[in-house]
Parts: structure tokens; C-alpha cells; sequence
């Protein structure tokens, strides 16, 4: 297998996207790089991502490749779980304390900034729509993130996604009052529990 057919598989297992620092992880130089995107006409999508032309856009796993601190959350995270009706007008993000957001701010994107601590628990990886793999919080800990944030929240959203999530054959409770127990909302929690089960 020559060069170009091994940076053809690689594009392939990746979804049809380049990546430019997994690839050059993956022994390929910036020159190859750079020669292999003109040769072919890539799109960049982003700095260091550029897609093939039969591939479509997708923008949660494009914001990930060059912004590997965030996590899909809030609405985002509703979304990729399947617990919204709606498609998110925003993309939402949570960020370590101390990250510069700046630029994703200035992009439209939400950003929440949380300690170390709050910001670790509860990631998992999850599936896009395109089938792309990116980092989420679970839908335990999601569920609790929409109930903290109740006010700020669509009331349909809300209430939308706690009624599915509670019919969800995958909800792990013990898990919830577990984020319950850290946040500090169990009566809350047990509010909508005994409420809805």
C-alpha cells in the first residue's frame, strides 16, 4: 500500500475527515499533509480539519477536533442522548476553570466554565447524528445539568426531557442520586422522581 492509499484508509476510518494532528500522530508530515489536501481538494472546515466533498458537516465533532477540553452539555447533551424534540439553536459546551472560551464564545457557542471537579464528572463518549464519536455528559448527569438550570431553560425542553428520560430504558437512578447527592439537589431530584415514576 503506497502513501496515498494509506492516507485514503486513514480519512476513511476516520468518517472522511483529516484531521491534521491525528494524522501527523499517525506518521504523516505536514508537508504530506498539506500536498495530500491540495491534491485532493479538501475542505477545512477548521483550523488543522478538512473533509472530503461527500461528507456532511458536522460541526459538534468539528468544535471537539480543534477544542479537545470541551463537553457536549446542557441542550448539546440532550440532543445527542435523543432527549429533545427540537434541534438546539446553539451548540452548548461545559470547559474546565481557566480555559480560554473566548473564541467560542465569539463563534455563538455557549460555554459553561466549571471546577476541575464538576467539570469531570459524568463525561462519557457518545455518537453524533453523522456518527461521529465526541465527548457528552452521560444522560444521568445531563438530566441533573437541566434540572440545575431549570430558569434558564425552555420550559417544552425541560419538560420534554425529564418525562423521556424517565421512560428511558437507559436511566440509571442510582447514578442520578449519585449527581444528586454532589450538586446538592436531591429534593429536587426526588421531586421530579416520585413525580414521574
Amino acid at each position: 500500500m503506497n502513501k496515498s492509499d494509506m492516507m485514503s484508509e486513514f480519512i476513511s476510518n476516520n468518517n472522511g475527515y483529516l484531521i491534521s494532528s491525528k494524522a501527523k500522530e499517525a506518521g504523516f508530515s505536514k508537508q504530506y499533509i498539506s500536498d495530500y489536501v491540495s491534491a485532493h481538494n479538501l475542505q477545512r472546515v477548521a483550523s488543522g480539519v478538512y473533509i472530503t466533498d461527500d461528507v456532511w458537516q458536522d460541526d459538534m465533532f468539528i468544535t471537539q477536533s480543534v477544542n479537545t477540553a470541551v463537553v457536549f452539555s446542557h441542550e448539546s447533551a440532550l440532543a445527542l442522548h435523543g432527549l429533545t424534540e427540537k434541534e438546539p439553536s446553539q451548540i452548548v459546551v461545559s470547559v474546565p476553570r481557566g480555559y480560554n472560551s473566548t473564541h467560542l464564545k465569539k463563534s455563538g457557542i455557549a460555554v459553561h466554565t466549571l471546577v476541575r471537579k464538576n467539570y469531570e464528572i459524568g463525561k462519557c463518549e457518545v455518537k453524533t447524528f453523522w456518527g461521529n464519536t465526541v465527548t457528552a455528559y452521560d444522560i444521568d448527569r445531563t438530566i441533573c445539568d437541566i434540572i440545575r438550570n431549570k430558569d434558564k431553560t425552555d420550559i417544552q425542553v425541560f419538560s420534554y426531557a425529564v418525562r423521556k428520560y424517565m421512560r428511558s430504558s437507559k436511566k440509571n437512578l442510582i447514578k442520578l442520586s449519585a449527581y444528586a447527592a454532589f450538586f446538592g439537589i436531591e429534593d429536587k431530584i426526588r421531586t421530579y422522581t416520585e413525580v414521574m415514576l
